[in-house]
């Protein structure tokens, strides 16, 4: 185990070109990636193999020009593009003599630089917890011995098995403040949604422009950078339509291709917020040519979160850096809106997107009657949770009998659950 020193470390970048589709990265985002979390990147070496190397990923001819390398560029750390077993980055440590950080450890790395909420650095805390139990060992390979010494003799613990022990009670402990912090924000879901106030979730690929995007909506001055993962702490504001009507709208972390799944299931409070939005604003920039790849990687991120059947607008960010037209709105053959161009670091069109939400929310109203047997006692909670609920009756049979009206998006939503898809009807 090497100490870690400050930012500012001379790094050596490791990308491999693997011919599985699955596993291939991008070479100039790593290089973002690894410039985001301070590193000063030295040299990249680069290789081509048709399946990675149990011991060092790449070859043992590889392995020991990078090692030249660390040599020569006086390295304080080797990055590579790509996941590493914990085997691999104790050999390559070993033969490096440096430290080895893969992809998934330096996505982790930059999202502990940018935790500022209390939230945000409990659940990063939790995603480096969950990466590091699989990779202790290599930090007490010495120590795995029984204690010794007056009173300490005797079956008693390894320190690795003691190290283990604490670390799965952090990680229990983590969890349990989690629960009550998410217990919190279904506090003030719940009263959103009795408010009548449906919540817009801003999605996209991590330097799409989100938050320059929230900012323009709705002035909250929230950090906004030219780098990756800038924004990770999720922000809510209140901003009002069009119609005199109003919306919340969210402001969460960016996706990028090949999302540590440490980091998903630790954000799953985060991400909540996106997962029950009434809309999501799907921000793309316009000048990057990998857009429409980009595109779908943050469609694998919903699918992977449970929000992929969650409606979505389109919103093309960066117009003014292409030749493309002007700002506007595109609408499918339903006359729902799809797609906004704008710009949000110039204000052009931003005007449109307050306009699409707003056409997107004019949907029609369903009205009905409802007779609910005493079992349904779930869906008759969930109606009135959503403020739909205009009189109630009980019939002498004990069914309630409920007159409701409700938005058709949200009779959707709630027929898709198994429970009261067979008591209600279609929209």
């Amino acid at each position: 185990m090497f100490d870690r020193p400050k930012s500012g470390e001379r790094a050596i970048l490791v990308h491999v070109e693997l011919p599985q589709e699955g596993d291939k990265e991008d070479l100039q985002e790593f290089q973002e990636l690894a410039v985001s979390a301070g590193a000063v990147p030295v040299a990249i070496v680069t290789a081509s193999r048709k399946a990675p190397d149990s011991k060092f990923f790449v070859g043992s001819g590889k392995a020991e020009e990078i090692c030249l390398a660390v040599h020569e560029q006086q390295a304080e750390l080797v990055l590579f593009n790509h996941a590493l077993s914990p085997a691999q980055e104790r050999n390559l440590e070993k033969l490096l003599q440096c430290r080895v950080l893969d992809r998934t450890g330096l996505i982790l790395d930059i999202f502990a630089q940018r935790a500022r909420s209390h939230e945000g650095k409990l659940q990063v805390e939790l995603a480096q917890l969950h990466h590091l139990a699989t990779r202790l060992v290599r930090g007490w390979t010495h120590l795995e011995r029984q204690k010794g010494g007056i009173g300490l003799r005797g079956p008693g613990e390894t320190q690795l098995e003691t190290d283990r022990r604490l670390l799965a009670d952090r990680i229990r402990m983590l969890e349990k403040r989690l629960e009550k912090v998410n217990r919190q924000r279904e506090q003030g879901r719940r009263a959103r949604r009795r408010a009548d106030l449906p919540t817009v979730s801003l999605v996209g690929y991590t330097n799409a422009g989100k938050s320059t995007v929230f900012n323009r909506l709705t002035t909250a001055g929230v950090y906004a950078a030219d780098q990756l993962f800038a924004t990770l702490d999720p922000t809510l504001r209140r901003v009002a339509l069009p119609d005199n009507k109003a919306m919340v709208l969210a402001d969460t972390v960016g996706f990028i291709r090949h999302l540590p799944h440490d980091l998903v299931a630790a954000f799953r409070s985060t991400l909540q917020e996106t997962r029950d939005a009434a809309l999501l604003l799907h921000v793309i920039d316009a000048a990057d040519g990998e857009r429409d790849a980009k595109r779908e990687q943050v469609n694998d991120v919903l699918r992977e979160i449970e929000a992929h059947e969650v409606a979505q607008i389109e919103v093309y960010n960066k117009i003014d850096l292409v030749e493309q037209g002007g700002p506007r709105i595109e609408y499918d053959a339903d006359a729902r809106p799809r797609r906004v161009y704008l710009s949000a670091r110039t204000g052009d069109g931003i005007e449109l997107l307050l306009q699409a939400i707003a056409d997107f929310f004019q949907e029609d109203v369903v009205h009905g009657r409802l007779r609910l047997p005493p079992s349904a006692g779930r869906l008759r909670a969930a109606l009135y949770a959503l403020g739909a609920v205009r009189t109630e009756q009980t019939a002498d049979s004990g069914d309630w009998l409920l007159v409701v009206e409700i938005k058709a998006q949200n009779l959707a939503i709630l027929r898709k659950q198994q429970d009261f898809a067979s008591l209600l009807p279609s929209a």
